[in-house]
């Protein structure tokens, strides 16, 4: 000791000691504190991407159903034209009326 004190040497080194340890064990408290927060956040994280998975396997069902019902709600005219969109069989009126529509504007 660097000063004498009238408190008893057992006292002040057991208080010593206690310091000591303190702020031995800092840093591993730290890093346990660190790694606790890290596995939490990690968890809040997984638990986000199934909420996600679900709400898009729900909107993947809907849109499906949609689809479905739409497939059987659809008449035979717009069958027909939906047959002619996906097919092109089209493709000379489309450039005919493209083509109509160029030599308006080139009129003016």
């Amino acid at each position: 000791m660097a000063f004498p004190t009238s408190v008893n040497d057992q006292v002040t080194d057991a208080v010593t000691q206690s310091n000591v340890k303190v702020v031995g064990e800092a840093p591993a408290m730290a890093m346990g504190s660190i790694y606790q927060t890290m596995a939490h956040s990690t968890g809040i994280l997984f638990e986000n991407a199934v909420s996600a998975q679900q709400q898009q396997n729900t909107l993947t069902q809907a849109a499906t159903n949609q689809g479905v019902m739409q497939i059987y709600s659809v008449d035979t005219t717009a069958a027909a034209g939906a047959t002619e969109k996906v097919a092109q069989t089209g493709v000379a009126d489309n450039l005919t009326s493209l083509l109509t529509v160029l030599n308006a504007f080139r009129r003016r």
